[in-house]
């Protein structure tokens, strides 16, 4: 008898499931070209699971090592149906999977998206059964034979690209062999893994959860990116002679989430949105990016792409006043930016660290009151703008009196305390009144536009209150905490509120789904800046990637010119003591501004390339690119080094003759000249550290 073929070709993508005549469903094929015939050998066939489930008490099978394949009752599980259907994003498959023993019922959602090259997976169970059922592991999605396609050997025709990242140092790019991450093909399965993970409530504090598969014989890729905002785990096992991807949510070995299901109970898992294409690394972030728009909350801010000047980064440093406030307004109104937002430190007359909860305004600070200052922005014709830390109450904060345990995370009996701040738990209704309140304030009686929303603790594992692990209590919480945020944006539906996690240590498109803007990072270098603004458009779009541009009092031209490069084909977040520079520097400022708004239309279309490569912050040039229809922009960043000259290729223009400028500054001091056989921009800057902005025109 013929196995039953679930077989579908949708935006690009192929999709080959196989049921066999005893019911066992195996994904046998997820690509950007159809299955080879012969690509996937009988014997290996039983490898080609669709999900795993790993249930309490249940058997483990093989030697899976610390690897979650081979799980029971994932081996158990059984073909129960499918449907498929069309929804407003696109189709959409649905496939039932069963446990004849315990009765635990698996549906596997995968959600396409019309004309984008990725689909969201996650996972339903549902206790059918009469019994209690305890989960330790559920895959989102789970795919074996990723490395199937070519008929070299794994350890040489794959890499992974990792998104590493800490404070200062976000969005660290590294392509890695197999090998040099520890896995090497020796035999036809084994215990080994190579496991990304993060476990708290800064879901990108050491990875990015995203990464990017390339295989280099059949010159095809296929990315993944989960989108939660707490912990998450995806890991490669090998088992059958073949390579395995599984990812998701928080597990327990790995993530202390651990989960109880009455009959009659459900649970959804983390959704992880998977993507191929034919091609290598700037075709996946393509993708990534149609997608990334595509699923966004619709908002005005990523059309208009307003620039926010802020005044802490390398200026204020969280010590705001009126008198130091007002010539600082009146600079940032000058030069054209068109959000002023009062970063930390506006709600204590001195150091204000622990003492945050309450946020109401600090008298000594603001003798006429806070209003005055936001309205005398508004009188600027910007708008106002104040941050916060709504998700954290300080360990000696006034408004600690009128609360108790349930308002906070709580371990072993004690409050989570992390650099001085209790964690809030936003599944307490009292904790969703507080945070109302604020913004009730903020914006109905204070007149705010713009909020600055930091993030500056990691809670850790979760909280034991009202909950079946301390990974679930946390992954509760940020499922409440992001119900709140559509909450607000409901009712605010014309406020921008930048996600901030002492920079970008919370970069996920569980929040980025709603949230119009982040923070990049707190780096307080421009030159390593450079590195991290180049890659940001991998892990999200342009309009989204807020990058700081703070000129420096003792600075030059030169280093004005590096700050505006640094922010232009992205999101600009002005900063730095503007009304002290020079006239001729502040000059610099404006110019790049005035370019901003020239070309920001184009930066909600565009798509990233980078001409030099990912960027790597030891390198001595980098290079980032957008294009927009028949435009080009190119930024190039000389960070060390004595060379003047660097060639940037440009690959799909080869042969053709377009038309270049260097668009800032104007006041260049540059030369360049095109290669057109080999669609190569070579440059040469003046020396030291320097960049400039290039725009190539071709029809």
């Amino acid at each position: 008898m013929q196995p039953k073929v679930i077989e579908i070709n949708e935006n690009g993508l192929y999709l080959f499931i196989e049921i066999t005549e005893e019911q066992d469903v195996r994904l046998l094929h997820f690509g950007a070209a159809p299955l080879e015939e012969g690509a996937v050998a009988e014997k290996n066939k039983p490898g080609f699971r669709l999900l795993e489930l790993q249930l309490t008490g249940e058997d483990r099978a093989e030697y899976h090592g610390r690897t979650h394949r081979a799980s029971y009752p994932g081996l158990r599980m059984v073909y129960s149906g499918h449907s498929e259907t069309v929804n407003g994003t696109g189709r959409k498959l649905e496939l039932t999977l069963s446990d004849p023993v315990t009765g635990v019922q698996a549906v596997q959602h995968y959600q396409f998206y019309t004309g984008v090259q990725i689909m969201r997976c996650w996972t339903v169970l549902v206790n059918e059964g009469t019994e209690e059922a305890a989960v330790e592991y559920i895959s989102s999605f789970a795919l074996t034979g990723i490395d199937k396609e070519g008929a070299g050997d794994r350890n040489g025709k794959i890499e992974v690209s990792l998104a590493h990242s800490g404070w200062q140092s976000e969005l660290q790019w590294r392509t890695y062999s197999l090998p040099e991450l520890g896995m090497s093909h020796l035999a036809d399965r084994g215990s080994k893994r190579i496991a990304a993970s993060n476990t708290g409530s800064w879901s990108a504090a050491e990875l990015l959860p995203m990464a990017v598969l390339h295989n280099k014989e059949s010159s095809s890729t296929l990315f993944w990116q989960i989108e939660h905002n707490g912990s998450w785990h995806w890991e490669f096992t090998d088992q059958y002679d073949q390579l395995t991807l599984l990812a998701g949510g928080p597990t327990e070995h790995d993530n202390h989430w651990w989960k109880r299901l009455a009959p009659g109970e459900s649970f959804t898992s983390v959704p992880v949105a998977v993507g191929a294409a034919e091609g290598g690394f700037r075709e996946a972030a393509e993708q990534l990016t149609h997608y990334r728009r595509v699923i966004r909350r619709p908002n005005e801010d990523n059309e208009l792409l307003r620039i926010i000047f802020n005044d802490y980064m390398n200026c204020l440093w969280g010590s705001p006043t009126t008198e130091k406030l007002l010539p600082l307004i009146d600079a940032a109104a000058e030069v054209g930016c068109e959000y002023f937002c009062i970063d930390a430190g506006w709600y204590a007359p001195g150091e204000w660290w622990d003492g945050v909860g309450e946020w109401l305004p600090s008298r000594e600070r603001f003798p006429e009151g806070i209003k005055y200052v936001l309205d005398y922005i508004r009188s600027k014709g910007m708008i106002p703008g104040l941050w916060l830390e709504l998700e954290v109450m300080g360990i000696n904060s006034p408004k600690l009196a009128e609360t108790d345990d349930s308002w906070f995370f709580m371990r072993h009996g004690k409050r989570v305390k992390d650099r001085s701040r209790y964690q809030l738990d936003y599944r307490n209704p009292k904790v969703i009144a507080h945070a109302d309140g604020v913004m009730r304030r903020l914006v109905e009686e204070y007149g705010v536009g713009y909020i600055k929303m930091d993030y500056n603790i990691n809670a850790g594992i979760g909280t034991e209150t009202d909950a079946d692990s301390f990974g679930d209590g946390l992954l509760q919480h940020n499922r409440a905490y992001l119900a709140w945020l559509d909450s607000i944006f409901a009712r605010y539906p014309q406020l921008v509120i930048e996600n901030c996690s002492s920079g970008g240590m919370r970069m996920d498109y569980a929040m980025l789904s709603r949230h119009s803007i982040q923070s990049t990072s707190d780096q307080e270098d421009y030159v390593q800046y450079a590195a991290i603004a180049a890659g940001a458009p991998a892990v999200l779009t342009p309009e989204q990637a807020a990058v700081w541009s703070y000129p420096l009092r003792e600075g030059d031209d030169e280093e004005v010119i590096f700050n505006m490069v640094n922010a232009l084909l992205l999101r600009v977040h002005q900063s730095g003591h503007l009304a002290e520079l020079t006239p001729p520097r502040r000059a610099l400022v404006k110019e790049a501004l005035d370019y901003y708004k020239s070309i920001r239309a184009d930066i909600p279309q565009a798509v990233p390339f980078w001409p030099l490569g990912l960027p790597d912050s030891g390198s001595e040039w980098i290079s980032l690119g957008l294009q927009a229809g028949e435009t080009r922009y190119v930024a190039v960043w000389r960070t060390a080094g004595e060379e003047t000259e660097v060639t940037l290729p440009v690959g799909d223009l080869a042969g053709a003759r377009p038309e270049i400028v260097c668009a800032y500054p104007k006041e260049h001091h540059s030369t360049w000249s095109w290669e057109p056989s080999a669609g190569a921009l070579t440059v040469t800057l003046p020396p030291g550290r320097t960049a400039r902005l290039f725009e190539i025109r071709h029809s």
